[in-house]
Order: structure tokens, then C-alpha cells, then sequence
């Protein structure tokens, strides 16, 4: 018998978010965001249970054309854009469409001989500061890009930092964005899943959800669930032994839990190196026949232990749970001190996936 761990997908799932972010934004068109494998679920997997998809975006380039090649018509945006010209030979001739956020990549469009001209969004930089021209630049890009052979149509874009802090919000970089843009007759995208939540004034012309369309939450205290947001991704497992532990006895590595008294202990078939998070600490949420109890001790690579008080009927082949359809996966990420963003990428390929 196979190690009893597995992830499970669930592709309608997926696309129950993608139609709830579409519902939030209906004059826009959505982007689905399948960067990093899909956050995790499989970027075949995401593509298949969103058809109807207006778009995808993704930052790696031999996905985007993977994408290409299995048949998938509709845009894909390259959120990086191309690292080389012979990216944007090849970008032209599968009709990606490709940010510009640098000179390099400006001069390539003007100077190369492309196979078919490029639609091409124009990354500002509000105050991000991570990628994209200055802002103010903007109307001398634009004109550039317009003059330019090899540039089919031309949109602007630009990334919010706290969209999802109510505090900070988007007034800043929102108001830098409309006063270079606003005059300039383009097609905009600006939301990511935060954004098209809280501000629909920033909807434009596509709004580009990520997290929210896998089910978990891009805010730090309210839920997925009160999103209208389903999970996509279970990690579950079983458990695979069971210590009768005395007061005094300590736990796995480190000792880093010791029993106040007579307690029973269950060790899962999960550890670091399947993604769990090491860092987790006790007292981690986790679920065991359906039961709410917590992580004991330090995570080890193969292995984790949790309380088995107050459930009497859990045993060797119990299911277990560590995040999905009943555990949010940012309860788990909230306890260990990251987001739910993290957990979802850092299933390791050793974890086999099924797909509901």
C-alpha cells in the first residue's frame, strides 16, 4: 500500500470562484492567474476547469505555450513579460500577449522583425516598486508603443500594494495611475483579487484574480468562506501510529511539546518535506475524522504528531486532514505565521494529486 498522503482538486471548485469573480466585476473581463503551476493545483488542471475563461496569466513562458500548444485560444498574458528577444520572437508567433515593464524590452519591440505584431500591456509603476516604468513616464511609452510596427494593441496596467489593508487601500497609487492615464484612451487593468473585493472603481477593463479563484482568502481577517469562496485544495492523510504518552514524555524532535499527563498521541504521514509548513507550531489546527484537534511538537520531514485526547475512537487509519473543504487553509497558514498563498505552492511533487 501507497503512503497514505494525497492532495485533492477540485476543478469545480475553481471555477465556482471564477464565476464569483466575475459576478463582482460583471462589465469587466477576468484574467484567471495560473502562475506557479497554478498556485499549486496544476496548470492543466486550472485551464480545464475554466473553459469560459476570458483570459489566463501567468509569468512562466514555457507554460504560456504549453497553454498554447494544448489549445487554449483565448489571451494569455505573460505578467513578467520576456527575458531575451528570442522570447518575443516566440511570444509573436503563439500570439502571447506580453507586459512591458522595462527599456530592454521596449527597444526589442522597436527594433526586431516579429512574425505578427503583439498585444502589449504597459506595466506602470505606482508605487509598488517592483516592476514598471514610472508612472509619469507614461505618455512617451504609449507613444513609442503606438508608433511601433510590431505592437497590435496597447493597455495599461499597474499592481496595488494594500489592497488588501482597509487602512492603506489604494487611494494613493490609484489617484498616480489616473492622472497619467486617464486621458490617454486605453484599455486598463489594475484589481488583482483584493482589489476587485473591496474597490469596484478599479474594475476597468479586467480585473486579474489569483488567490481568491483557488478558494482562500486575500485578506487577513475575513474568510474565504464570507468571500463566497470554496477551497480547491485538500491535503489529506491518515494516521499511520499511535503513542500512549505518560506526564513528562516529550514529542519528536527537540521535545518541543511534553505531556501534562496521560495523553494519547497520533502521527500523521505529513511532514516538511510534503509542504507542510515546519514552522508550524503546536496547537495548529488540524482535522482527524472530522474532529477539530491540534499539531503536537515540531514537524518533521516525514511526520507530524497531533492530540488524540478527547478522541476516543481515532486510530491507525484514521483520516486526517490538514487543510481543505472543512480546515480553511488560512487558519492553517495564520497559525504558522504565513499565508495561504505559501501552503498551496509548497505541495511538494512528491504529494500524488487527484482530481475530483
Amino acid at each position: 500500500m501507497s503512503r497514505p498522503i494525497q492532495v485533492l482538486i477540485d476543478p469545480a471548485a475553481i471555477a465556482h470562484n471564477y464565476h464569483r469573480m466575475k459576478a463582482l466585476a460583471p462589465s469587466s473581463k477576468v484574467y484567471a492567474v495560473t502562475k506557479a503551476n497554478g498556485y499549486g493545483h496544476g496548470l492543466e488542471r486550472v485551464a480545464a476547469a475554466l473553459p469560459d475563461a476570458d483570459g489566463f496569466a501567468l509569468l512562466e513562458f514555457d507554460r504560456a505555450v504549453a497553454l498554447r500548444e494544448a489549445g487554449v485560444a483565448q489571451p494569455i498574458l505573460l505578467l513578467e513579460g520576456v527575458f531575451s528577444a528570442g522570447e518575443l520572437l516566440l511570444a509573436s508567433q503563439h500570439a502571447l500577449t506580453v507586459a512591458v515593464h522595462e527599456e530592454q524590452a521596449l527597444q526589442w519591440l522597436e527594433t526586431l522583425a516579429l512574425p505578427r505584431p503583439l498585444d502589449i500591456y504597459l506595466k506602470l509603476n505606482t508605487g509598488m516598486n517592483r516592476l514598471g516604468f514610472v508612472a509619469e513616464t507614461a505618455p512617451a511609452v504609449v507613444a513609442r508603443l503606438q508608433a511601433c510596427a510590431n505592437v497590435a494593441s496597447v493597455t495599461l496596467m499597474t499592481h496595488f500594494a494594500t489592497a488588501d489593508n482597509p487602512e492603506q487601500g489604494i487611494t494613493s497609487q490609484l489617484a498616480r495611475f489616473d492622472a497619467v492615464a486617464g486621458g490617454l484612451g486605453l484599455p486598463m487593468t489594475l484589481a488583482n483579487s483584493a482589489a476587485t473585493f473591496d474597490f469596484p472603481q478599479v474594475h476597468r477593463d479586467w480585473v486579474r484574480p489569483g488567490v481568491a479563484l483557488y478558494g482562500a482568502t486575500p485578506f487577513a481577517h475575513r474568510s474565504a468562506a464570507s468571500l463566497g469562496l470554496v477551497a480547491a485544495m485538500s491535503l489529506e492523510s491518515e494516521i499511520i501510529g499511535v503513542q500512549c504518552l505518560k506526564a513528562g514524555d516529550s514529542v519528536g524532535y527537540g521535545a518541543a511539546f511534553t505531556a501534562a499527563g496521560p495523553m494519547r498521541v497520533g502521527i500523521v504521514a505529513c511532514g516538511y518535506a510534503d509542504g507542510y509548513p515546519r514552522h508550524a507550531p503546536t496547537g495548529t489546527p488540524v482535522l482527524v475524522g472530522g474532529v477539530r484537534t491540534r499539531l503536537l511538537g515540531r514537524v518533521s520531514m516525514d511526520m507530524l504528531a497531533v492530540d488524540l485526547s478527547g478522541l476516543p475512537e481515532a486510530r491507525t487509519g484514521s483520516p486526517v486532514e490538514l487543510w481543505g473543504k472543512r480546515l480553511p487553509i488560512d487558519e492553517v497558514a495564520t497559525a504558522a505565521g504565513t499565508i495561504g498563498y505559501e501552503l498551496m505552492c509548497a505541495v511538494a511533487p512528491r504529494v500524488p494529486v487527484r482530481t475530483l
